[in-house]
């Protein structure tokens, strides 16, 4: 039976700055499995993977169905945010997940990738990492989440899809579930 399956992809800083912020991205990811639970498509539908990085990037939970519990997101006593590795590492991920799951037989729908960060970046050659991920037949959507004291422009950059600032009174797990309604509503697929 084909199915459609959509990759999401939650990238996340948890670099120094971002460890004042580490407890509502967990909190997040809660409220987004709830949402996901509260609704049968979408539980079989939704897949997601989750990547933390600070100085360097770490895959946290591969590619799994998103009612499955995830770990709790822990920061790492790094200063250094190296935004470029982590789209590097994204983009490695989603061409070997979305080949894994054409294999499945299932019509994968145009992945979903979630930033979380203050956007405050120590690599300055990020933006050429960030243009290798979306020049490819594989780009996901981006959506930029934005805690503490933002860099709202390099998070628009990077948010091209969509940019929330937590700041403003959205919360994560339902910015990421709306993020992921939109998604489906599309008729995309790679």
């Amino acid at each position: 039976m084909v199915h459609d399956v959509l990759p999401c992809y939650l990238v996340c800083d948890v670099s120094f700055s971002m460890s004042d912020h580490i407890d509502e991205v967990n909190a997040g990811m809660r409220e987004f499995r709830g949402v996901v639970h509260a609704d049968r498509h979408a539980t079989a539908q939704i897949r997601l993977c989750v990547v933390v990085f600070a100085e360097s990037p770490l895959v946290v939970r591969p590619l799994l169905p998103a009612l499955d519990p995830a770990e709790e997101i822990t920061p790492r006593e790094e200063s250094g945010s190296d935004f470029g590795s982590a789209f590097t590492l994204v983009r490695t991920i989603i061409e070997r997940d979305v080949h894994r799951l054409k294999t499945q037989r299932v019509r994968v729908r145009r992945p979903l990738l979630f930033f979380v960060s203050d956007g405050r970046a120590t690599d300055p050659a990020w933006p050429a990492a960030l243009a290798r991920l979306t020049a490819t037949t594989l780009c996901p959507e981006m959506v930029a989440f934005g805690l503490g004291a933002v860099d709202q422009q390099a998070l628009g950059r990077i948010g091209s899809s969509r940019v929330f600032l937590g700041g403003d009174g959205v919360r994560l797990g339902i910015a990421l579930a709306s993020s992921v309604a939109r998604t489906v509503l599309r008729p995309e697929h790679v």
